[in-house]
C-alpha cells in the first residue's frame, strides 16, 4: 500500500510533499555538482546555477523543518486529545460495568426478597391467650391483623424495657461518678490530714521537750 493511501491527514500530506520536493532538489543539486565538476574549475554559469540550486535546497529544507515542527506539535496535540478521549471512554465503560454489577446485585436482592421464608411467626411473642387477655379489643381480628397487633405489642414492650434499661444505666453511671467523687474527696481529706500532721510535728516535739 502506497504511503499516500496510508497518510490521509492534510498536514502530514503537506510534509510528505515538501519532503519529496526537497529530495528532488537535493538530487538535482548533486547532479549539477557532478556535471559541473570541481567548483574551482567550473564555469561562472555553472557556479551560479549551483549556488541557485543550493539556495533553493536551503529554502526547501527550512520549509520542511517548519512543516515538520508543525506536524510534530499537531501530532502531540492529537495524541493528548486521543489520550483524554480514551480516558473518558474507559471511565464510561467502567461506569457502565458498575451499573451492570449493581443491576445484577439488585436483581439478586429482589429474587431473594421474593423467595424469602418469613420467620415472623417464630418471633418470641407472648402466648396468644395472654395477649388477648391484655388486649381483648383484638379478639375479632383476622389472623394477619392479629399477628401485626402482637408484633406491635412486642415492639412497644421492648422499647419500654429498653427505656428502663437506659434509665438504670444512667443511674448506675451517676452512682459510679458519685462514688468516684467520694473517693477523690476522701483521698484529698487524707492528704490534708497528712499535711496537718506534718505541720503539727514541730509543735509535738516542742511539747515533748517541755514534758
Amino acid at each position: 500500500m502506497a504511503i499516500d493511501e496510508i497518510v490521509t491527514d492534510a498536514n502530514l500530506s503537506t510534509v510528505l510533499d515538501a519532503s519529496r520536493d526537497t529530495r528532488v532538489q537535493a538530487l538535482r543539486l548533486v547532479d549539477q555538482i557532478a556535471a559541473a565538476g570541481p567548483i574551482e574549475s567550473a564555469s561562472p554559469e555553472a557556479q551560479l546555477e549551483t549556488s541557485k540550486q543550493q539556495k533553493l535546497l536551503i529554502t526547501n529544507l527550512a520549509q520542511l523543518r517548519g512543516l515538520h515542527r508543525s506536524a510534530y506539535f499537531g501530532a502531540r496535540q492529537t495524541k493528548s486529545q486521543t489520550s483524554e478521549a480514551r480516558q473518558e471512554v474507559d471511565r464510561l465503560h467502567l461506569q457502565l460495568q458498575n451499573l451492570y454489577y449493581e443491576q445484577r446485585h439488585l436483581q439478586g436482592e429482589i429474587a431473594a426478597c421474593e423467595s424469602y421464608d418469613h420467620t415472623y411467626q417464630k418471633l418470641p411473642l407472648i402466648p396468644l391467650e395472654e395477649f388477648l387477655a391484655l388486649k381483648p379489643d383484638h379478639i375479632d381480628d383476622d389472623e394477619n391483623a392479629l399477628m401485626i397487633a402482637r408484633i406491635e405489642h412486642e415492639r412497644s414492650e421492648r422499647e419500654a424495657l429498653e427505656q428502663k434499661r437506659m434509665e438504670l444505666l444512667k443511674r448506675k453511671q451517676k452512682l459510679i461518678a458519685d462514688n468516684k467523687k467520694r473517693k477523690d474527696d476522701l483521698a484529698n481529706l487524707d492528704k490534708e490530714l497528712e499535711k496537718f500532721i506534718d505541720a503539727a510535728k514541730p509543735i509535738q516535739k516542742l511539747f515533748d521537750k517541755n514534758v
